[in-house]
């Protein structure tokens, strides 16, 4: 059951995520920007220019198909990763929707998979980790992105996989430390501040891995970092907490002289190594944007080599940009919005006329993508957090924290940018820990084992109730996760809220 109940949660998972993924059959929302760099990196290793999106999508579409793409250096706003992965899908399928598509559909499904792994390491049960994979499969906000070729779901996906990571590594430093402790008569492990204070943990490559993946995650999106900040504090302070548990006098201490070196230097040298790695279509060209701007410039800083110089320009005009983006958008919405679900964002909007494009016989249809997340389950989500904060700050339940460092590290950045455009879609970084959250709520709904019979009947009714909420309210939202033809009466029974429209 350790595979198979992941296995099967991802399996139904994929079959969501790539039903008819080629529907829209148009470049949706941002595609229009991402499907086409990524088209430029496969060919030319940077990204090219293309005219007018308003000219080049019906070319794209076309049959025969007309890809306008010159060789000429493009300034463009996010670093390449994610759209590297794109562009997978792109060789494979060529660029169409399915395409552009591809990677993050998988990724999508992998995440599901991933999470059913890291619930059942957080919260030592398979039952709970197949539940917050559930969860997360049945998400429309999740679904969407997972359909959509866009960035955030790929930064989640990495900044997940990192997460996993240092569980593991969090694992095995404890029985590093466990086996170096001395036994009793009884033959049990009892601490000692020694081997707390003193003992070494040595090599620990899954803190490296998390390195490389943290790496990628920025090198997707630049809120990776902040997800890279937040990560260290992390593992810093589960350090603390072993160390105590062995019997530390002075864990804080033990961590600084120990353990604080070795983790900043395999998260952060790790990550921005990465992260200049997937610079190298750009360093190898002669044409990508700014490549050449430090070439027979001097001054200061000209013992760093020209090729990185000129890195650093396009990044410090790049922070430029994304700062200073306050172009009004219909469908920005306040960071503070985000987990009530106030304003989510329209990709797709098409009418559909009776007897045609599956409307039947209805007076009026429509077809639509909203980036919604499922109702019941964001706003149970609202719910587990508050019970979070209690396990967190009053039990001190390590794995409540954990869950809350990671939600903050995905959600808290945009607070310091709500004058920027932002768009609740970004919420996707942080829908895993969300789902966490709400699957260990519902463990304290059913109860612990030693509850009596009939409170854990009770709990386990009531939490299964939720579950079946949730899996109705998806099912409900279904057609607006996926341009389903429907009539507009049907379509306005599903605008629950006038800030949705």
């Amino acid at each position: 059951m350790a595979w198979l109940g992941p296995l099967l949660v991802a399996a139904m998972a994929g079959g969501i995520r790539f039903w008819r993924l080629g529907q829209p059959q148009a470049l949706i929302f941002d595609e229009t920007y991402y499907a086409k760099d990524a088209w430029a990196l496969l060919h030319l290793g940077y990204e090219g220019t293309w005219p007018d999106r308003k000219i080049t999508d019906p070319q794209i579409l076309a049959h025969p198909q007309v890809i306008p793409l010159s060789d000429t250096g493009s300034f463009v706003a996010h670093p390449p990763t994610g759209k590297w992965v794109i562009s997978v899908g792109e060789w494979l399928f060529g660029l169409d929707p399915v395409g552009w598509r591809f990677m993050t559909a998988l990724l999508g499904t992998l995440s599901v998979l991933m999470l059913c792994r890291v619930g059942r390491r957080l919260f030592r049960s398979t039952f709970l980790g197949c539940l917050a994979g559930a969860l997360m499969a049945v998400d429309g906000l999740h679904v969407v992105m997972s359909r959509t070729a866009l960035l955030d779901l790929m930064v989640m996906f990495f900044a997940l996989a990192a997460f996993g990571c240092l569980l593991v590594d969090r694992d095995r430093a404890r029985a590093r430390l466990a086996a170096a402790l001395p036994t009793a008569a009884d033959g049990r492990a009892r601490p000692d501040a020694d081997t707390g204070d003193h003992t070494a943990l040595g090599p620990r490559p899954w803190r490296l891995a998390a390195g490389v993946l943290l790496g990628l995650a920025a090198s997707t999106k630049w809120n990776g970092l902040y997800i890279l900040a937040f990560f260290v504090v992390l593992t810093l302070l589960w350090d603390v907490g072993s160390r105590r548990v062995t019997g530390a006098r002075h864990p804080y201490r033990a961590v600084l002289r120990r353990d604080l070196g070795p983790s900043l230097l395999s998260l952060v040298p790790t990550a921005l190594l990465t992260y200049l790695l997937t610079w190298t279509g750009w360093f190898l060209s002669d044409d990508g944007w700014g490549r050449h701007w430090a070439d027979g410039r001097g001054g200061t800083w000209s013992w760093i080599p020209a090729p990185l110089r000129s890195l650093w320009h396009y990044e410090y005009l790049v922070y430029q940009f994304n700062v200073g983006l306050h172009t009004p958008h219909k469908y920005q919405s306040n960071p503070w919005s985000w987990l009530v679900l106030g304003r989510p964002v329209l990709f797709a909007y098409d009418s559909a006329q009776p007897g045609r494009d599956g409307c039947g016989t209805a007076s009026d249809c429509t077809r639509t993508v909203l980036a919604l997340g499922t109702p019941f389950l964001w706003w149970s989500a609202c719910c587990a957090l508050l019970y979070l904060l209690f396990r967190w700050s009053l039990r001190r339940d390590w794995r409540a924290g954990a869950i809350l460092c990671a939600v903050a590290a995905g959600y808290l950045p945009w607070f310091l940018y709500q004058d920027r455009t932002v768009f609740s879609f970004y919420a996707v970084v942080f829908v895993p820990y969300l789902c966490l959250a709400v699957a260990m709520m519902i463990g304290a709904l059913v109860g612990p084992p030693d509850a009596s019979r009939h409170r854990r009947i009770r709990g386990t009714m009531a939490a299964g109730a939720l579950v079946l909420l949730i899996a109705w309210n998806f099912i409900y939202f279904w057609p607006l996760y996926t341009g389903t033809t429907i009539p507009i009466d049907s379509w306005h029974s599903r605008i629950w809220l006038d800030t949705w429209v």
